[in-house]
């Protein structure tokens, strides 16, 4: 696999590269316990790492992580793991390294060398040396490694299974876990725009190309039947969804059903999908009765985000996607939409990243990045999804935010929502069917004064006077 969704998360790389600060940082984000190896290490014989290597030497200190390693790696609870800096040169630790998810930190060695430099550790009392011992490990650290990163940002969007870089389509080939045939599905104008690259990229590898219906329509029960019925792929096979949020949905779900599940990976071509709809597993196509109504989880092998092929993006679809970036900025209590575009777009990305991996199928926390979505989707239901995506979620944030009791400057500044021409009943008997009530009782995500909530009930009578003022008419 090419996440940490069901494994441990290990950090490995030279001294000096933060491990147990980035560490203790990502295991806090992904609610995982956090493991120090040379910090455990010394609780257990109440001495310092300098004194364990004075008394016993490094090699008798190799042995000791080792066999520490094969404690904490049994646990059933997945862990944030730090190695120390030189773990990587024992056989047996690279050996246990290839049943979890192991991530470089890399670091410089000027930097590295600033950073620890006049400290007691052992192996850094002498420059030359240390420069040395940095290029005899590289090798060692990229043999096990599984993903590179350099902040904690970085190493949450590897643990999802996300490759976020400009100018990736060009690397698809190689970005798409292993070796089987490859089916590509994207609509007809994203393959006009990205599909000549994308297939380039893929090579031999590349089976077939698979067609589906712009938008909402991608999302039904006869365009997956239709590539249930087109594609000739093994269990080995894999589908790569080319497009927006409606194309990785569908595309998905056929994955996880079709042979009874195979590999997928997401390509996202629009802002929504790349910061939201692409991230997390969730797959799903539409009913008449309502959004998402009939889908799975199944989490993509790879998501390949490159946020140069927003360039394309017209106006209108990247304002769409602004609505979940300031869906983001109000969970995280930051403002996203301040950022330049690629790190916007890796702000994002990496905060759904970390809610769904502490959440994958959202029996807690992950019910938070539906804020405002209640709304949204009665909104869309009503119109016969007329109401784009991104509109009805405008306006479920200012539903939110007013039944939160919170300032709505950030919605209507950002955003601008205006209020949409829908039947009021049908509205609220689609809000009645969200696949979050329970019990025949509404469930919402509000904010209150420590952050979000989920599972908020409120009277029926004050969330329809909340839902009517969004309506026009």
């Amino acid at each position: 696999m090419a996440h940490a969704l069901d494994r441990h998360l290990v950090l490995t790389g030279f001294m000096g590269a933060g491990k147990t600060t980035l560490g203790r940082e990502v295991a806090g984000r992904l609610d995982r316990h956090f493991y120090d190896v040379d910090e455990e290490l010394a609780s257990l014989t109440d001495e310092s790492i300098p004194e364990m290597f004075e008394r016993y030497g490094e090699d008798a200190f190799r042995e000791l992580e080792a066999a520490d390693m094969g404690g904490y790696l049994n646990l059933a609870d997945r862990l944030v793991v730090s190695l120390g800096g030189g773990a990587v040169e024992t056989a047996e630790v690279r050996m246990r390294l290839r049943d979890v998810f192991t991530i470089l930190v890399e670091v410089d060695v000027d930097t590295a060398w600033e950073r620890v430099r006049g400290g007691d550790r052992p192996l850094a009392q002498d420059e030359a040396s240390f420069r040395a011992l940095y290029e005899r490990r590289q090798p060692l650290y990229h043999g096990v490694a599984d993903a590179i990163a350099t902040d904690a940002d970085g190493i949450v969007l590897a643990a999802g299974g996300i490759h976020l870089a400009p100018e990736a389509l060009g690397r698809l080939g190689e970005l798409v876990p292993s070796d089987g045939p490859i089916a590509l599905v994207s609509d007809a104008h994203v393959a006009g725009i990205h599909g000549p690259a994308a297939q380039v990229a893929l090579g031999d590898r590349l089976v077939s190309t698979h067609e589906v219906p712009p938008g909402e329509s991608a999302k039904s029960l006869a365009v997956a039947e239709d590539l249930w019925r087109e594609l000739r792929l093994e269990r080995s096979g894999t589908i790569v969804a080319l497009g927006g949020g409606s194309t990785t949905d569908v595309a998905g779900f056929v994955a996880a059903s079709y042979l009874r599940g195979i590999a997928w990976v997401a390509v996202p071509t629009t802002l929504v999908g790349q910061i939201d709809a692409a991230i997390g597993g969730k797959t799903a196509v539409n009913l008449p009765e309502g959004k998402n109504l009939v889908g799975v989880f199944h989490w993509p092998e790879r998501v390949v985000i490159d946020p140069s092929l927003l360039e394309t993006l017209p106006a209108r679809e990247r304002s769409e996607g602004m609505a979940e970036v300031v869906k983001t900025g109000l969970l995280a209590g930051e403002a996203p939409w301040e950022l330049p575009e690629l790190e916007l777009v890796r702000r994002c990305a990496a905060f759904k990243a970390a809610i769904c991996l502490r959440d994958p199928r959202e029996r807690g926390v992950r019910a938070i990045l539906n804020l405002g979505h209640t709304f949204a989707h009665a909104l869309e239901a009503a119109s016969d999804l007329a109401v784009s995506h991104g509109s009805a979620v405008a306006l479920g944030l200012l539903a939110a935010l007013r039944l939160s009791g919170h300032d709505t400057s950030a919605v209507e500044q950002v955003l601008r929502p205006e209020r949409v021409r829908v039947d009021r009943d049908r509205a609220w008997a689609a809000m009645r069917r969200d696949k979050k009530s329970q019990a025949g009782k509404l469930r919402l995500v509000l904010l209150g004064a420590d952050g979000p909530e989920w599972k908020v009930e409120l009277p029926d009578e004050e969330v329809r006077r909340a839902l009517d003022e969004l309506i026009a008419g």
